[in-house]
């Protein structure tokens, strides 16, 4: 069993800064990465930001320059960092972690949190 939680969303007045944070535990034998993905009403997901084991990270053209994704690997947490927060940023954000174990030939293997809540006001 792997578990995500993501936190540290709420209510912030455009311009402002959040955090929010993905801990993964659980039987974890191998991330290969972390992605951050949003959906806001009526909307599909989209990814946002993404770290890889390497520490190579990816980002929206619409977050670039705002938000940072980070991790910590000694408490099996990833962070990103929203700074400069637009009421078009408002949305319930998920993490995303890929466990695909490097033997498996068939696809890959992933677990989605149960998302926060981010809500920007102008």
């Amino acid at each position: 069993q792997v578990q995500v939680v993501e936190s540290g969303g709420g209510l912030v007045q455009a311009g402002g800064s959040l955090r929010l944070s993905c801990v993964v535990s659980g039987n974890i034998y191998n991330i290969n990465a972390v992605a951050w993905h949003r959906q806001a009403p009526g909307k599909q997901r989209e990814l946002v930001a993404s770290i890889i084991s390497g520490g190579r990270t990816n980002y929206a053209d619409s977050v670039k320059g705002r938000f940072t994704i980070s991790r910590d690997n000694a408490k099996n947490t990833v962070y990103l960092e929203m700074n400069s927060l637009k009421p078009e940023d408002t949305a319930v954000y998920y993490c995303n972690v890929d466990t695909t174990p490097i033997w498996y030939n068939s696809g890959t293997i992933d677990h989605w949190g149960q998302g926060t809540q981010v809500t920007v006001s102008s």
